[in-house]
């Protein structure tokens, strides 16, 4: 995730957002709950130095009942990340360690025989929670990666016929190394498009990293945050709030315009052999919504659509052949499509 700070209108989604005054805007419930999802951000800079452009994704992934997908180098703090921020959120958090012999079962739940009862009865699986971490989601076969599919795209799991509905709010936040590291799996195009956002955690600069061996020269343990000081700071009902506000910020006819017309291009671009789809746009869509929100405006500007597109988009772009012989990057072809539109005034 990287935003251009001159197209970003305040702070972008990777810069620290402007504390909120619990009493302005017109409804000071929507303030309440920006409020607390605002602060779920300083809990998790207690156990994990820098990645706030992560953090941020993670809760406009939640506002637009979506999914996110980290990827980064093993060491970079992906899966302290996000049980940090299940940490500093007051919500129902399940891992799943995604390994080459993990079973569909294994994460969605099966049916087991109850001798007492000579009946088959449903065991949940992990994904029965509000907030699933999926470690190193790309470890484990397609077969077992498409379970799920359904739980992220339906918010249910069916099981020999019946669909059982999975708990709200819902998110799946999944991690996985690079595709070029031994023993992983490519995700398919279509699990992709199944996720809301994808961030690229970087490795840290050099200040950064000072600073976190220096927590863990203090005695700072990654496994204890309760001892690092963390505690639930929002909850699911801030959630639920935060996603009622943010389905009634406006979108003029112009901007939802220049969102179709930022997807188009990228459908004509010669170097990609997948665009944007129709999916793809209404995401960026909502993802412009919820930044916009948390910036405590209730309409979306162009500046939000593309201080958004490349985490929106991006992981969403297929690149042919030849382009990647040369060298072409899938950031570089979006941002010549988002430049070659012209920006609504």
């Amino acid at each position: 995730m990287t935003v251009d700070p001159s197209r970003a209108s305040g702070p972008g989604p990777f810069e620290k957002a402007p504390p909120q005054s619990p009493h302005s805007g017109p409804a000071s419930s929507s303030n309440t709950a920006r409020a607390a999802l605002g602060a779920v951000r300083a809990e998790v800079a207690k156990a994990v130095v820098g990645q706030d452009p992560a953090v941020a994704g993670i809760l406009i992934a939640l506002l637009c009942r979506g999914h996110i997908l980290l990827e980064g180098v093993p060491g970079v703090a992906k899966t302290l990340l996000v049980r940090s921020v299940a940490a500093a959120l007051d919500v129902d958090t399940k891992r799943v360690q995604f390994t080459p012999d993990l079973m569909p079962g294994d994460v969605t739940g099966s049916l087991v025989f109850d001798a007492a009862s000579s009946e088959f009865t449903f065991r949940e699986g992990p994904v029965f929670t509000n907030l699933l971490l999926a470690d190193e989601i790309n470890r484990t076969p397609p077969k077992t990666q498409a379970s799920l599919l359904e739980a992220m795209e339906e918010r249910q799991v069916t099981v020999d016929g019946v669909g059982r509905p999975l708990p709200s709010p819902f998110l799946v936040a999944a991690t996985q190394n690079p595709v070029e590291y031994e023993g992983t799996y490519p995700l398919p195009e279509a699990q992709l498009d199944r996720f809301l956002l994808k961030v690229t955690l970087p490795l840290p600069p050099r200040d950064d990293e000072i600073t976190v061996l220096t927590r863990h020269a203090a005695g700072f343990d990654p496994r204890d945050l309760a001892a690092a000081g963390l505690r639930p700071v929002a909850s699911a009902a801030d959630v639920e709030a935060g996603i009622e506000h943010v389905r009634r910020v406006s979108v003029a006819p112009q901007v939802a315009a220049y969102i179709v017309d930022i997807a188009r291009a990228t459908r004509f671009s010669p170097s990609l052999a997948l665009g944007v789809s129709p999916r793809g746009a209404t995401a960026l869509l909502a993802t412009s919504r919820a930044w916009a929100w948390l910036n405590g405006r209730d309409f979306v500007t162009p500046d939000d659509v593309q201080a958004l597109a490349q985490s929106t988009l991006a992981h969403r772009l297929s690149l042919r052949p030849e382009a990647e012989l040369e060298g072409v990057s899938v950031g570089s072809v979006l941002d010549a499509a988002v430049n070659s539109v012209p920006v609504p005034r």
